[in-house]
């Protein structure tokens, strides 16, 4: 799986100084050698984690392509293929959440940068003047987000400019769910205080138990409350493709 070496050791076996003249074709094949023999080989048979599914020959030789052609999504103008392909597979994404009025979406690096992306939406839906004026145009804004959710949430807040201390945190039962009463009374509290929940955070999976929040009954507090339903899916979404699963996801179309 690996050849473990520790950092100190690491740096003595590959040659990673960066020198004013370029290498020889050997030694660039050595280097090469040496990248993959000290690298965690997350196709292997032994390998198992919880981010990587092995080696998926199709999805290889699509890495093939698109490194080949290196083209970006910017626009139509300069990717055709892709621009369409990806209308395609967004479309087919919304089918499957249920969004029978159609949406939009877009393909991130990862589930901290898709919260982010929610968040900052969330904010803009509810104050579009942040856009312009920043935080001088808006009352204190307050999210909303299970005590299982995961700190990419926070994370958000920090980076965003609403603060962590505005995150408040809803307890959760035995079973790692939100409890909507709880979210109930901390959307009160937070109004109580003077300021303004507009966020609340569902997770679909969470991160250690691979709980389900209650996604019906916190869309009903939501709309009761005009707040913004964002559910964070990156580790559960999957079960939207399973007949068998999908139920725990249901409400996820609101």
């Amino acid at each position: 799986v690996c050849e473990w070496r520790s950092p100190e050791q690491l740096k003595e076996l590959l040659d990673l100084e960066l020198k004013d003249t370029g290498e020889s074709e050997s030694k660039i094949l050595q280097c090469c050698k040496d990248a993959i023999r000290y690298s965690v080989k997350t196709s292997h048979p032994r390998f198992f984690n919880q981010l990587f599914a092995g080696m998926e020959p199709h999805s290889m030789v699509a890495s093939f392509i698109t490194e080949a052609i290196k083209t970006s999504l910017y626009t139509y103008e300069v990717a055709p293929v892709f621009t369409l392909m990806e209308d395609v597979v967004l479309r087919t994404m919304m089918e499957l959440i249920g969004w029978e009025d159609g949406g939009d979406g877009l393909f991130n690096p990862g589930g901290s940068m898709s919260n982010m992306y929610a968040v900052n939406l969330a904010r803009y839906s509810y104050c579009p003047d942040f856009k312009e004026n920043g935080i001088y145009s808006s009352s204190r804004l307050v999210m909303l987000t299970s005590q299982e959710a995961h700190y990419s949430i926070s994370k958000a807040a920090a980076l965003l400019g609403l603060g962590t201390k505005n995150v408040y945190v809803v307890p959760s039962d035995y079973r790692g769910k939100m409890i909507p009463s709880a979210l109930e009374e901390k959307i009160q509290l937070a109004k109580s205080e003077g300021a303004v929940p507009f966020f609340v955070n569902v997770t679909a999976g969470t991160t250690v138990f691979g709980a389900f929040d209650p996604i019906e009954e916190i869309a009903d507090i939501c709309e009761k409350h005009n707040l913004w339903l964002h559910v964070d899916a990156c580790w559960g979404g999957g079960a939207l493709m399973s007949k068998k699963h999908k139920h725990l996801l249901n409400g996820i179309q609101r």
